[in-house]
């Protein structure tokens, strides 16, 4: 009897002239011109599904770019749902941008697919595809029951996708998310990120005079808004580079022992990172690797500060106003609701008495955070070890996943990154690319999850 491992490795050119013709359709999202193309995506993944047998195939409305959904319904109440979330929408592509050929039509080259979106996220969303097409045609049936949700939105912040989640909770019920939309650092360390952080964003505006004024005529007697938002923002931090709100730490869980040892393996080289982004030293929070403070531990940034005149020239002008953009990155049990009230308590109680300043949000997006001795997490690994030979690593990354909060705000579940692709892919830029190599284990491990998930 064939297995799905073997089928899956007999139809393997198959599987890669399919995944080509997906990304042959330019379906840039951030575009008002390709909205046709991006719905024939839509359409195009959606007879696919049918395909291979994915059954309630259906291309629904959002307010927007639509969302494809699929499932297989069969192996009974007392089995597991899967939740599979990817997306078929990608980022703008031109030749201009410095392609070495045409970033829609695919060209393999040393074992890698160059188009937009081979990587992301088609490529890594169309792996979990065959997989279940592997699986149906040699076993007829899977041990759990699965779902899909694939949206065409994501490349411009799943604008409609939150509400429409929220209107169908019943539709998208299941045990567990798994998505496929990220990398390894090498193609032969496999990895599982299990943590994602979250953000508030806010905006400081610091009011002095109700006018710019003349600096010969007012200053030494008028509080100068721009020096009074630098003495804020100069007071935001402690001497150790962590973060002086009052509270800003209390809810973040403590890495364990074993945690941080795993994730020692992953640290930053100081010596790399200085020659990577052409700085003299790194700079953070004491007491924790370069990695840990990328992904483990909460940020207060500060992302732009204008005040005054900056062009060409001088003007001896005291301002009346000044702004910064400021972004807290946040670890599990954070909220950032509660960030930015502890912010602004703070802010109010250090700003100078000559100004007044407004600190408001802007955006959130809450943390993700999965615990990684859950049965769900055991049966990643078991599935990485069948797919890729060897045990995966465990990742945090520093980015944030607003979807992966709306699962579990508005479904209750948790979710899994079963990354398929390679942090060197290329995602966003020009030669964009996809390892095929990538592509095939990534099919076979998700055989394997399908399988493990159901045990």
């Amino acid at each position: 009897m064939t297995t799905p491992y073997e089928y899956a490795q007999t139809h393997k050119a198959r599987f890669e002239d399919e995944l080509a013709a997906l990304v042959r359709i330019p379906s840039v999202s951030t575009d008002p011109d390709r909205v046709a193309d991006v719905m024939a995506a839509a359409q195009w993944l959606a007879d696919h599904m049918r395909h291979v047998g994915i059954e309630n195939v259906e291309v629904m409305p959002t307010g927007g770019h639509p969302v494809v959904y699929g499932d297989w319904l069969h192996a009974g109440a007392d089995a597991p749902t899967l939740l599979i979330y990817g997306h078929y929408d990608v980022q703008p592509a031109a030749m201009s941008d410095g392609w070495t050929s045409d970033p829609f039509i695919p060209v393999v080259r040393d074992g890698k697919m160059y188009a937009r979106g081979s990587s992301d996220d088609k490529g890594q969303m169309f792996a979990h595809l065959k997989a279940f097409e592997s699986v149906m045609q040699t076993e007829g049936k899977l041990p759990i029951n699965i779902k899909y949700l694939i949206e065409g939105e994501e490349e411009i912040g799943s604008e409609h996708l939150y509400a429409f989640v929220a209107a169908h909770k019943e539709k998208f019920k299941a045990d567990l998310c798994a998505l496929s939309d990220g990398g390894f650092r090498t193609k032969d360390e496999p990895a599982i990120t299990y943590s994602t952080r979250g953000m508030s964003y806010m905006q400081f505006d610091v009011q002095g005079p109700a006018r710019d004024l003349h600096s010969g005529a007012y200053g030494g007697v008028v509080h100068n808004p721009a020096l009074a938002l630098a003495q804020i923002i100069s007071k935001l931090h402690n001497a150790d580079s962590s973060v002086a709100v009052p509270g800003f730490y209390d809810d973040v869980i403590q890495m364990t022992t074993e945690e941080r040892a795993d994730l020692a393996k992953l640290d930053m080289d100081e010596a790399g990172l200085r020659a990577e982004i052409g700085i003299p030293q790194s700079w953070g929070e004491e007491g924790y690797t370069l990695y840990e403070r990328v992904g483990a531990r909460p940020t207060l940034e500060v992302n732009g500060f204008v005040s005054g005149f900056y062009g060409e020239g001088s003007k001896t002008v005291l301002p009346a106003k000044a702004m910064a953009k400021i972004s807290c990155r946040l670890v599990a049990n954070q909220t950032p609701q509660r960030i930015y009230e502890l912010v602004k308590a703070y802010v109010a109680s250090i700003t100078p008495p000559g100004v007044t300043c407004e600190v408001r949000l802007l955006n959130i997006g809450d943390p993700a955070y999965i615990d990684r001795s859950r049965d769900e997490v055991k049966a990643a690994e078991r599935a990485y070890e069948k797919g890729w030979g060897k045990p995966p690593i465990f990742m945090r990354t520093g980015g944030t996943l607003p979807i992966l909060a709306t699962f579990r705000r508005e479904l209750g579940i948790d979710s899994l990154m079963l990354d398929y692709g390679l942090i060197t892919d290329g995602a966003h830029g020009p030669d964009e690319h996809y390892d095929l190599e990538m592509f095939h284990k990534g099919i076979a491990t998700t055989i394997a999850y399908l399988h493990e998930f159901g045990k």
